[in-house]
C-alpha cells in the first residue's frame, strides 16, 4: 500500500527533530501525512531550581534527581518548547496514528520516549526509523515501523542522570576552591586533562641536538627519463657499524634513552659531523645492497563520525563542530546517510552504487572481483547501522548535487571516500639502497636511501587520506631512485652536515584529540564535537592556530580533580563507565543498582574497581561520589592553584586570573605580583619571562595628590591596560546606595606607565572635557570612547584624529568640524595587513585588515574578526579560511526590529489643555503609586528567583 494513502488509515502525524528534516520528509510522504518538528528535546532535567515543581524540595530541587527514590529524574518541559508542545498536541488530536521519526540512536530514542510521555497519545504509536532521507528509505520506514526500544531509553536516561550528578556535585567544589562559575563534566574534564598532560610534557621537555650527513650521489650515467634519475640523495645511517643517532633515540630529558642504546649508537655533534664530511670528500663510494619489496596499500574504510571529523579538519580546515553542522544539514536535506555512527559497514545497496560508480568513472580495471567489507574497530559500535555515505541507491557525483561552499566540499569528501573504499589496492615496489665508502682516516660510513614506485594507483586515483603531521608523507607520494645494482660505483657530488633538534610532543588539534578520545574509548564519538566546544567556551582551552592550548585555569582545575577526585578523571575508569552504560543498553545490567554504587558507594559490586571507588585511587577513600564532594576539608585551595616556577617565583591562579608571585624578603609579608596574560601558552612561561613580568612597573606607582579632592592619584597596570585612578579615603562606602566609585581613566596610547606624570593624570581624569557651546547654546564635549576620541553635541558625534585633540581642541576647531557634512560613507580603504591566499570556497583573495573592532580576515564578501589567540603576524591561510567558514555558517546577524514611536496626541483647544494637564498630574500620581506597588512585587519575585537560581546553578554536564 502506498504511504500516501489516506483513505484506509486516516491522518497520520509524523514527528521529527528539526524543521529542515520535516520539510524533506514531507515531500516523500504525500497529503495523508502531517510532518512536524519537535525542534530538538521538548523535555529534560530542570536547568534551574525555579523550573522544579513546588512539591519538590531540598536536594531534589537542587539536582533535579531524587537520589533517595531510585534516582527518579524530575523532567520538565523546556520553557521555550511549551508553545511547540501545545501545537503538537493540537495536531495529534486531529490524527489517527502517531509516527515518532527521531534519529535512530540513543538520544533519538530518548526524544521519541519523551514525546510519547508528554503527548500521551490515545491513537496507535509507531517508531519509524531510517538512516538516510530518500523517498525509498522513508516509505520503507513507514511500512515497517517498530516499537520503542526501552533498553536504549534506559541507557540514555542513565547517562543523563550520571552526567547531572557528576556536573552538579563536582562543579560546586570548583566554585569554592578555584573560581566561581566553573564546570566539571564526566567527559569534558577527562578531555581537558589530556590537553593539560600534553602541555606538562611540553613543559618538562628538554631538546636534544644531533647531527648527520646528507649525501647526493650520482651514477655517472645520463638520465634516460624521470623514471630513472641520474642522481639521488641518501642519509648517513652508520659509522663503523654503529648506528647514527636520530630523534627517536632521545628521551624527553634530551638524553639517549638507555645505556645499551648509547653503546651501539653514535651521537654526532656539529664538530664531529663536519670532520667526517671533510674526511669523506675524496672517498670512493659504491652500492652495497639493493633490497626491493612489493608495496601494497588497501583503501581506507568509509567514514564514521570521528574519522569524518579528523579528515575534515586535515583537508578542509573544519573544526569538529563545523563538520557536524554541515553534515547535519546534508543529512536533513537527503544528501548523506546519518552522520552520528560508529559503523564502517555499507549496505548492499550502497556497495552496488559505489561499485557502479567505480566502473563508470575509472573503468573495470579498478574494480575488485568481490565487494570489500569493513569490520568496525569501535567496541560496541551501535549509534547507527551504516557508515556515512552518499544517500540513495545511486550516488550523485558532487557536480550533480547543486551544492556549493562548505556543503559541496564535505559532500565531495564523503563521496570520494565511499567510492574509493570499493576500489582495488594500490600496488608497486619499495626499494632500499645502501651506499658505502671509507674515509681518509679509515672510518667506514654507510648511507641509506628509500624509494617507492606505484605501478597501479588503484583507489589512490580517487582518494588520499590526510595526515595530522604536516611533515608526513602521503600515500600517493612517489620517490624514484636510479636503477642500480650491488657493486655499482657512485660519486659523491655533495656531503652536507645537517643539524637537528628534537621537538616537544605536538599539542592536540581537534582532529588528534578526537582520535585520542576514541582510541581510549572515552565518551561517545557523537558527543566529541560538543565536548570540544564546551571546553573552549569555558576558557579551559584556547586555540593557537589549530592547536588546542590549555589555560592556566585548566591546570588548577585538573590539579584539584587529579588529587581529590582521581578516579573520576582516570582514563581507564572513564572508559569502564562507558562499558557499563553499554551493558545497560544491552540489558546485561540494571540502571538503579549501578547508579547507587556510583553515587552512594553501596550495594553489591561496590568493591575495588567499581564505580564506588571514585576517590583518588590510593585506598584512602572508597566512598561514593556523594561522600567525596561532602568531605572537602583536605582540599587546600591555595595549594591546588599554585605551581612553582623556581624557589622564589610561583604561578598562582586567582579568582581574577593567573599571576606570578615572588616571595617577599620578610616572611609573612605579601610578595611582589604581576598578572600573566590569559592567552600565554603555559609552556612559554619561563622563569626569565616571569622575571620580566615582575620587573614591569608595579600596580601602585604613586603620582601625587589631586589638589582639588586631596586624594592620592596612582598609576596601575590592569588586565585591560595601564590606567590612572584616585585612592579614596578609608571608610568610603564601596557598595550599596551610597557607594562611591573612584575616578579612573585609561592612559593614551602614546603614554607609558613608567613615565606618566601627575599633570597627565589630572588631564586624563578631567575627561570628558567641555569644549564650549555652539551659537544655539548646545554644549560640545570631547570624549574618549571605545572606538577612539570624538566630539559630542547632543546626539551628533564626530570622530577626532588623535587622542591629543581631546585636551587641545578649541571651540572654533570643533565648530569647523561640525560645519563639515557628516561622513556617511567609508573612508578610503587602508592597505591590508597581510595576504593569505585564495579562499577554497569563495575562490576570492583573502587578506587581513585592521577594523574598528580590531584585525579581521575578509574575502571581500565575508568578514571574520580574529580571535584573541590569533595574531596578524602568525595567522596561517588555513586559519583564515576556517574563520571565514565559521562566519558563513552562522549567517548574517539579525537586527532587532525597532519599535514604532508612540504617536503624540495634540490638544486642539487651550481650555482643554488645562484640564488635560490636571488629569495628567492625577494620572501621574496614580501611575507612581501603581508603579511603586509593581516594583515592590517585582523585587519580591526577583529575590525569590535569584534565591532559587543560587540554590541550583547550572554547571556543564557531560
Amino acid at each position: 500500500m502506498s504511504p500516501s494513502s489516506e483513505t484506509a488509515h486516516g491522518k497520520r502525524l509524523v514527528i521529527v527533530e528539526s524543521p529542515a528534516k520535516a520539510k524533506t520528509i514531507k515531500g516523500y510522504l504525500g497529503p495523508g501525512y502531517i510532518v512536524e518538528a519537535s525542534v530538538g528535546h521538548i523535555r529534560d532535567l530542570p536547568g534551574t531550581a525555579a523550573e522544579v515543581p513546588d512539591r519538590y524540595t531540598g536536594e531534589v530541587r537542587r539536582l533535579g534527581v531524587d537520589v533517595d527514590h531510585d534516582f527518579a529524574p524530575i523532567y520538565v518541559v523546556n520553557p521555550d518548547k511549551k508553545s511547540q508542545v501545545t501545537k503538537l498536541k493540537s495536531l495529534l488530536a486531529e490524527s489517527d496514528e502517531l509516527y515518532l521519526a527521531t534519529d535512530e540512536d540513543r538520544e533519538g530514542e530518548a526524544i521519541a520516549w519523551h514525546l510519547q510521555q508528554v503527548l500521551k497519545p490515545k491513537v496507535p504509536v509507531h517508531r519509524m526509523v531510517f538512516h538516510e532521507i530518500t523517498k525509498d528509505a522513508i516509505q520503507e520506514a513507514v511500512r515497517n515501523p517498530r516499537d520503542l526500544n526501552q533498553r536504549l531509553v534506559d541507557a540514555q536516561e542513565t547517562r543523563r542522570i550520571l552526567d547531572r550528578l557528576y556536573g552538579y556535585e563536582v562543579s560546586p567544589v570548583l566554585w569554592k576552591k578555584v573560581m566561581p562559575k566553573l564546570s566539571a563534566g564526566r567527559v569534558q574534564s577527562v578531555a581537558t586533562r589530556l590537553i593539560v598532560e600534553r602541555e606538562r610534557e611540553r613543559m618538562a621537555f628538554r631538546s636534544a641536538s644531533y647531527w648527520d650527513l646528507v649525501g647526493t650521489f650520482s651514477t655517472g650515467r645520463t638520465a634516460a627519463d624521470a623514471a630513472n634519475p641520474e642522481s639521488f640523495g641518501a642519509r648517513l645511517v652508520s659509522v663503523d657499524g654503529r648506528r647514527i643517532a636520530t630523534g627517536r633515540d632521545f628521551g624527553p630529558d634530551g638524553r639517549l634513552r638507555d645505556a645499551a642504546l648509547a653503546a651501539n649508537t653514535l651521537h654526532l655533534d656539529e664538530q664531529a659531523a663536519r670532520a667526517l664530511a671533510a674526511a669523506l670528500e675524496q672517498s670512493a663510494f659504491s652500492v652495497r645492497s639493493v633490497e626491493s619489496k612489493p608495496y601494497r596499500r588497501s583503501p581506507y574504510a568509509p567514514f564514521r563520525t570521528t574519522t569524518l571529523q579528523q579528515e575534515a579538519s586535515r583537508k578542509l580546515g573544519f573544526g569538529a563542530k563545523r563538520t557536524m553542522q554541515v553534515a547535519q544539514k546534508l543529512y536533513e536535506n537527503g544528501f548523506i546517510t546519518y552522520m552520528r555512527t560508529d559503523s564502517t559497514t555499507l549496505s548492499e545497496t550502497a556497495v552496488a552504487a559505489a561499485r557502479a560508480q567505480v566502473t563508470q568513472l575509472y573503468g573495470a580495471d579498478y574494480l575488485p572481483d568481490a565487494p570489500r567489507v569493513y569490520a568496525s574497530k569501535v567496541k560496541n559500535a551501535q549509534e547507527a547501522h551504516e557508515a556515512i555515505r552518499p544517500s540513495g541507491d545511486r550516488f550523485r557525483t558532487p557536480a550533480e548535487t547543486g551544492l556549493s561552499g562548505d556543503d559541496f566540499r564535505l559532500y565531495e569528501l564523503i563521496w570520494m571516500r565511499t567510492v574509493a573504499s570499493q576500489m582495488k589496492d594500490a600496488v608497486g615496489q619499495s626499494v632500499t639502497v645502501r651506499v658505502g665508502g671509507r674515509s681518509a682516516d679509515g672510518r667506514d660510513a654507510e648511507f641509506s636511501a628509500s624509494g617507492k614506485i606505484i605501478t597501479f594507483h588503484g583507489f589512490l586515483k580517487a582518494y588520499v587520506e590526510g595526515a595530522d603531521d604536516p611533515n608526513a608523507e602521503l600515500d600517493d607520494r612517489e620517490r624514484r631512485l636510479p636503477r642500480v645494482a650491488e657493486g655499482d660505483p657512485l660519486a659523491a657530488d655533495r656531503l652536507n652536515p645537517e643539524g637537528h633538534a628534537t621537538k616537544p610532543p605536538a599539542r592536540y588539534t581537534e582532529a588528534s584529540l578526537v582520535k585520542e578520545l576514541e582510541d581510549r574509548e572515552i565518551g561517545r564519538p557523537s558527543t566529541y564535537a560538543s565536548i570540544i566546544d564546551t571546553i573552549i567556551n569555558r576558557k579551559y582551552v584556547f586555540k593557537k592556530g589549530t592547536a588546542l592550548v590549555p589555560s592556566f585555569l585548566s591546570f588548577a582545575v585538573v590539579n584539584l580533580l587529579e588529587k581529590h577526585f582521581g578516579r573520576l578523571v582516570d582514563y581507564d575508569f572513564t572508559a569502564k563507565m562507558e562499558d557499563d552504560l553499554d551493558r545497560i543498553a544491552a540489558g546485561q545490567a540494571e540502571s538503579v543498582p549501578w547508579l547507587k554504587r556510583f553515587y552512594f558507594g553501596e550495594g553489591e559490586g561496590a568493591a575495588a574497581g567499581s564505580a564506588a571507588e571514585a576517590g583518588n585511587g590510593d585506598g584512602d577513600h572508597l566512598g561514593g561520589l556523594k561522600e567525596l564532594v561532602t568531605d572537602l576539608g583536605a582540599i587546600d585551595a591555595r595549594e591546588i592553584s599554585s605551581f612553582p616556577l623556581s624557589e622564589e617565583i610561583t604561578l598562582r591562579v586567582g579568582r581574577y586570573g593567573p599571576y606570578v608571585e615572588k616571595a617577599a624578603a620578610v616572611e609573612g609579608e605579601q610578595g611582589q605580583r604581576a598578572d600573566v596574560p590569559d592567552d600565554l601558552p603555559p609552556d612559554e612561561l619561563t622563569v626569565e619571562l616571569a622575571e620580566e613580568l615582575l620587573a614591569k612597573p608595579s600596580g601602585e606607582r604613586v603620582l601625587g595628590t589631586d589638589p582639588e579632592s586631596g586624594h592620592p592619584l596612582v598609576a596601575k597596570d590592569g588586565r585591560y591596560g595601564p590606567y590612572v585612578t584616585e585612592v579614596l579615603p578609608e571608610g568610603t562606602p564601596k557598595t550599596g546606595k551610597n557607594a562611591v566609585k573612584p575616578r579612573t581613566a585609561s592612559l593614551f596610547k602614546a603614554m607609558s606607565l613608567d613615565t606618566v606624570t601627575l599633570e597627565d593624570a589630572l588631564l586624563l581624569l578631567s575627561l570628558p572635557r567641555v569644549v564650549g557651546t555652539d551659537p544655539d547654546g548646545n554644549e560640545i564635549t570631547a570624549q574618549n570612547g571605545r572606538y577612539g576620541p570624538y566630539l559630542k553635541r547632543g546626539t551628533d558625534s564626530r570622530s577626532l584624529t588623535s587622542e591629543d585633540q581631546l585636551l587641545t581642541i578649541t571651540l572654533d576647531e570643533a565648530l569647523a568640524i561640525y560645519a563639515q557634512p557628516k561622513q556617511r560613507g567609508r573612508a578610503a580603504a587602508a592597505a591590508p595587513l597581510k595576504e593569505l591566499g585564495t579562499d577554497p570556497v569563495s575562490e576570492r583573495p583573502v587578506v587581513v585588515k585592521d577594523g574598528r573592532f580590531g584585525p579581521y580576515v575578509t574575502d571581500g564578501e565575508t568578514n571574520a574578526t580574529l580571535r584573541k589567540d590569533d595574531e596578524v603576524e602568525t595567522i596561517t591561510p588555513e586559519r583564515g579560511y576556517e574563520l571565514l567558514a565559521e562566519k558563513r555558517a552562522r549567517g548574517p546577524v539579525k537586527k532587532a526590529a525597532k519599535k514604532a514611536p508612540a504617536k503624540k496626541t495634540t490638544a486642539k483647544k487651550t481650555v482643554a489643555k488645562k484640564t488635560t494637564a490636571k488629569k495628567t498630574v492625577a494620572k501621574a500620581t496614580a501611575s507612581k503609586t501603581a508603579a511603586a506597588r509593581t516594583t515592590a512585587a517585582k523585587k519580591t519575585t526577583a529575590k525569590k528567583t535569584v534565591a532559587e537560581k543560587a540554590a541550583a546553578p547550572t554547571p556543564e554536564e557531560g
